[in-house]
């Protein structure tokens, strides 16, 4: 993989996966929590379908049930599912299935670090710098991908620094809440990859 893994979380229209889909992103989110981004396995399915193999399509979920998390399962066919990293310990899930643990930048990391992890910066500590040597620690001992708070104007400088395995941002690329923006999207992706030249934008 040239550049971070990037994806594109919080996905609520078809203007916005094409517009994913059209700067090679690697992943899109589909949120099924409490979100101005929230959606059905329905109408996830629905938008996930012009991309898939092309794009990796992740069911984000907090303070779920079996039951709701089961019905995900078999309605959008995720390749991987975003959960806390406590939650992911009381579900059942099919083997086969990645899953893309959640850790706070406000708690301690978990000691047992799993293959991959997502880091996230609550809103409320947006303005708050990154605790980078902390970051860098991370990243050394499995497949770390930051979120919270990024943009194009902030990401390039946070990969240079800290080279995350991944970046995921929703707020970031958004003109109103739950509708990304297909310029910020081309924005952020690029700024993410400067230093590779992977993609001409």
């Amino acid at each position: 993989m040239s550049g971070p893994w990037i994806k594109i979380c919080g996905v609520t229209t078809p203007e916005a996966v094409s517009a994913a889909d059209s700067v090679g992103v690697d992943a899109i989110g589909f949120i099924f929590a409490a979100s101005p981004r929230r959606v059905t396995p329905e109408r996830a399915w629905r938008l996930a379908a012009p991309v898939r193999g092309r794009i990796a399509c992740c069911a984000v979920v907090r303070r779920t049930t079996q039951a709701e998390v089961d019905e995900i399962l078999r309605v959008l066919r995720p390749d991987m599912l975003q959960a806390d990293v406590a939650e992911l310990g009381s579900l059942e899930l099919p083997e086969t299935l990645e899953v893309l643990p959640v850790a706070s930048t406000r708690a301690p990391a978990p000691e047992a670090l799993p293959d991959a992890l997502l880091l996230e910066r609550p809103p409320a500590d947006d303005g708050v710098g990154w605790d980078e040597a902390a970051i860098r620690g991370l990243s050394r001992r499995t497949r770390l991908v930051l979120a919270g708070g990024l943009d194009a104007d902030n990401v390039a400088g946070l990969v240079r620094s800290v080279t995350p395995w991944g970046v995921d941002v929703s707020r970031g690329v958004e003109v109103a809440p739950g509708i990304k923006g297909h310029e910020l999207i081309r924005r952020f992706v690029k700024a993410a990859r400067s230093m590779n030249g992977v993609i001409p934008l």
